[in-house]
């Protein structure tokens, strides 16, 4: 294994004890801009000013790529207290910025150029926009005068970004950036958050300017709701008082809010079963004995079961997505809904809500924990002694687990559940998309907020390394692990040496089956066994030789092929805590993922394995 020089190491150990001081220095500081001190007039360029916006923002790190039309901003920077990480691909900028912001909490910050720079984020701002991560993208643009003429790298990026982003900025005139930028920021954080574009022309980045601070926000008609309804709260702890088959459906906007403590003690007051989604995972401890798992077309089969066979779903900061429901007019047929979400457009899009809540998570089930803990005092309440009955007789017969290869070859399931139990629930573990995102989500134990981070919504491979690079950014003390398969590593890899050069020691574990898994798996369930165009080459010819491409990025490459290594491979990985580490796992190709719904059909079809559906009481079926 070749390790980088110790000049590298050193600069880099320089590098990341400044960004973890920034960082601290930064979430010290308030972050709201209206109550910053105002700072005396300057006169700048508008480059000078956008730079200086984001320090006033409290901004500590942003990644990016310079070009032509932004490189005037790229001056300022130079000389700026915000840290900047030159990656080796715009879409790794983008997923960067989104894994610092799922990892902080706070605004993560893309920096492009224009034309196929900024096209380059379309990606990550789509996926940030479906995820509901809080991101601020500023792209330089061509000068004004050559808008609409087709000029040499010019791209509508506004009107290209519009349909995936909560808002979008052209500015006009280099006076307008501080303002800009400070509502890109309010924008982005609050509300349902989202990812917010500025794209501001070569010539008003070079326009001199008058830098004052803080901005007056000018947002007529931008007032996001944060408190419930007390009507509809008073109805929702009716229902749930009344209930005989409840459940608490949990999504990503419940971390969203912080309102994971408010969540264990309404789930605990109730007694009711609580089923995270996806994007949830963390918010309720996977430990916790209320705690079904994760429903949906690979979720357990007691999670599926409890959604279908429910009275009454109470769904928090969730969307009924469709990889949740299923065949939609099959799911959940005897329930009534209360669905509580920010978002009001949420509400009703996919199944109709009963009671509609619209308002912040955390007042949400703040205000429920206050309304049932009153329909307690007056001696409203269920008993659901049946109903666990069922689940746990459920949970017993059909948990989660899987099959040793019968070919000897190493099983992906077992490598990701001993990463779990080796590493432990305090570090942060990112995926890519496919089936080591799945078994990321099953074998691994998370208890604590914000340590699952993960591309739901949009499903982007590629995604894993960079957000893991954004991650360990804003969490330095931290470990942070990718989770990755051999087809999405390959596409955003050579952020690896952007991690090497920065000090930035992520540990990859590349989950390398030689295949486009997940497509490989439905190839096999629903063509036939005709595997067109999945097999990658990783196993049979060893191309890339990810040992060797590990090493010449500046990482420390280690292979593990059998279940004898499989520890010592992740202990010596955590040993090393001064380069970045990739782990090239081969595993067998045929593991599959279960349980499973098949898409477009009924949860009720639900297979426990291949050829296997689960048997229920004969009343239940």
């Amino acid at each position: 294994m070749t390790r980088p020089t110790p000049e590298t190491l050193a600069h880099s150990a320089r590098r990341a004890r400044s960004a973890a001081e920034t960082t601290d220095a930064a979430r010290a500081a308030t972050p709201t801009p209206a109550v910053r001190p105002t700072q005396a007039q300057s006169q700048v360029s508008g480059a000078g000013s956008l730079v200086r916006s984001l320090e006033a923002l409290g901004v500590d790190v942003v990644f990016g790529i310079p070009g032509g039309a932004i490189l005037p901003a790229y001056d300022p920077l130079y000389d700026s207290t915000v840290r900047h990480i030159l990656v080796r691909h715009e879409q790794g900028a983008g997923h960067a910025a989104t894994g610092y912001a799922q990892a902080t909490g706070r605004v993560g910050v893309c920096i492009a150029t224009s034309g196929p720079g900024a096209t380059n984020l379309v990606t990550p701002i789509a996926d940030a926009y479906m995820d509901s991560v809080p991101l601020v993208a500023i792209t330089g643009q061509v000068a004004r005068p050559s808008i609409g003429t087709d000029a040499f790298q010019e791209a509508d990026i506004q009107g290209i970004t519009l349909p995936v982003t909560k808002h979008n900025f052209l500015v006009q005139n280099a006076t307008e950036i501080p303002r800009v930028l400070a509502e890109a920021f309010h924008l982005a954080s609050t509300g349902r958050p989202g990812p917010v574009l500025v794209d501001i022309p070569k010539d008003v980045l070079q326009a001199p300017t008058t830098f004052a601070w803080p901005p007056t926000l000018d947002l007529p008609g931008y007032r996001p709701t944060l408190h419930p309804h007390g009507k509809q709260i008073r109805e929702a702890a009716r229902l749930m008082s009344n209930a005989r088959r409840p459940v608490l459906y949990v999504g990503g906007g419940v971390l969203k809010a912080g309102a994971t403590e408010g969540l264990r003690k309404l789930a605990e007051l109730t007694g009711i079963p609580v089923i995270t989604t996806l994007m949830a995972l963390g918010a309720f401890p996977d430990s916790h004995r209320q705690h079904l798992g994760m429903p949906g077309m690979h979720g357990t089969v007691a999670a599926v079961y409890g959604l279908q066979k429910a009275d009454l779903i109470v769904a928090l900061g969730a969307r009924f997505d469709d990889r949740v429901t299923g065949k939609l007019d099959s799911f959940a047929p005897d329930a009534a809904v209360v669905h509580a979400d920010i978002d009001p457009a949420e509400i009703g899009k996919n199944r109709h809500a009963d009671v509609p809540i619209v308002g912040d998570a955390r007042h949400v089930i703040d205000e429920l924990l206050a309304a049932v803990n009153a329909e307690r005092a007056a001696g409203r309440g269920t008993d659901l002694t049946d109903w666990w009955a069922q689940l746990d007789d459920l949970r017993e017969r059909y948990p989660l687990g899987y099959e040793e290869p019968s070919d000897g070859t190493l099983s992906p399931q077992y490598v990701i559940k001993r990463l779990g139990e080796i590493v432990g629930p305090d570090a942060i573990y990112v995926a890519g998309v496919g089936q080591h995102q799945m078994w990321a989500s099953q074998f691994i134990s998370y208890e604590k907020p914000q340590t699952w981070l993960n591309s739901g919504g949009l499903g982007t491979m590629g995604y894993a390394v960079p957000a893991a690079m954004g991650a360990k950014v804003g969490m330095p003390d931290t470990v942070v692990w990718a989770i990755d398969g051999d087809g999405c590593f390959q596409m955003t890899n050579q952020e690896l040496a952007t991690c090497a050069l920065e000090g930035i020691p992520v540990k990859i574990a590349v989950i390398n089956n030689g295949n486009l898994g997940m497509v490989r798996q439905w190839q096999t369930l629903f063509y036939g066994e005709r595997y067109s165009n999945t097999d990658l080459g990783t196993h049979k010819h060893r191309i890339p030789d990810f040992v060797k491409l590990a090493e010449a990025l500046g990482c420390i490459g280690l292979r593990c092929e059998n279940a004898e290594d499989v520890d010592k491979t992740i202990e010596a990985a955590m040993a090393i805590n001064d380069a970045p580490v990739v782990i090239d796992f081969v595993v067998g190709k045929d593991a599959m993922v279960w349980p499973m719904v098949p898409a477009g059909t009924s949860n009720d079809e639900i297979m426990f394995a291949r050829g296997v559906r689960p048997t229920f009481d004969e009343d239940d079926i």
